[in-house]
């Protein structure tokens, strides 16, 4: 049906019904124009992340968290950084436990390239977009990012359609996840930071524990990840751990063959971290010569049932 509009006058489209009819979300060439558009420019102006999904292990569903999250994977993809002008957040504040960087940025994706190259070939927590909690790995910068909320409706409904989803994302703070991507540069990030311990051995073992190797306990069956061995001192350092170790057992490596018995170890003493930043063991031996824990109340007699004396 077409319209005429002669001679020219002003017009008010006012019946709705029939095919002349304003189509205000627009047809579906014109939202794939756009959708082409995005696109494109994402792949010219974009950067190359990678796309870290999380795999939930054991929820907290009081806390709402995941202690034991998994990241199996990591998924090329192209975004656009947000951020022309340096990282947004607070950036680096020094507080009473040291100083805290608060780097903050947002990547955007693409929804038609997010399904292709991610949601078609990885299971998400919540399908179809993507997930906060998950990570990004930028690797100009060589920062691992951990995504806070994900905006839906930017821009708004633009010919009644949504094109990209908009990643609002912070400095990821590692905390004992297992990070095997597959990727060099985001694996050692679980190795440099992770909380390593030194078990060490009796004599009479056979063969050498290789790096990265799984290794169990023949009786408590706890599992660790090797991070060094030395054959000279009979000292592995693992972390990772399942559990832990009982003193003595056979500790065996499932790639080397390597079967140690364990002589001792300390789940406080971590190895990765200077003694300025990781105290734990400074504070179980140290605090035996300020408080005396012979004492029933080693803080005081208030409260005791056989002294009267407040």
């Amino acid at each position: 049906m077409a319209i005429s509009n002669t001679p020219a006058q002003d017009y008010v489209q006012s019946d709705y019904s029939n095919s002349a009819r304003l189509n205000i979300n627009g047809s579906a060439q014109e939202q794939k124009f756009i959708e082409n558009l995005i696109v494109e420019t994402i792949e010219i102006y974009g950067q190359d992340i990678y796309y870290v999904p999380r795999t939930i292990v054991n929820r907290d569903t009081v806390l709402g968290e995941d202690a034991d999250s998994q990241f199996d994977s990591a998924k090329a993809i192209r975004a656009y950084v947000n951020n022309v002008e340096g990282w947004e957040g607070q950036g680096e504040l020094l507080s009473k436990f040291g100083v805290r960087i608060e780097d903050k940025t947002t990547f955007i994706f693409s929804r038609e390239k997010f399904k292709e190259k991610v949601d078609d070939s990885t299971v998400l927590n919540v399908e179809g977009r993507p997930n906060e909690g998950d990570l990004i790995w930028f690797p100009v910068t060589k920062h691992l990012f951990e995504i806070k909320f994900v905006e839906a409706e930017k821009p708004f409904y633009q010919l009644g359609k949504g094109y990209v989803w908009e990643c609002q994302c912070e400095l990821f703070e590692y905390s004992d996840e297992d990070l095997d991507t597959g990727i060099a540069e985001i694996d050692a990030i679980e190795t440099a930071f992770a909380n390593a311990i030194t078990v060490n051995f009796a004599t009479g073992g056979t063969g050498d524990f290789t790096v990265g190797e799984i290794v169990a306990g023949g009786t408590s069956n706890v599992t660790a990840e090797v991070k060094a061995w030395d054959s000279n001192t009979r000292q592995l350092q693992v972390f990772n751990r399942s559990g832990i170790f009982t003193i003595p057992e056979t500790v065996t490596g499932q790639s080397s063959g390597a079967a140690w018995t364990s002589a001792s170890y300390n789940t406080l003493n971590n190895v990765n971290t200077a003694d300025s930043i990781d105290q734990n063991y400074d504070f179980e031996t140290l605090d035996n010569d300020i408080i005396d824990f012979s004492e029933t109340n080693p803080f005081g007699t208030f409260g005791s049932s056989t002294d009267t004396t407040v």
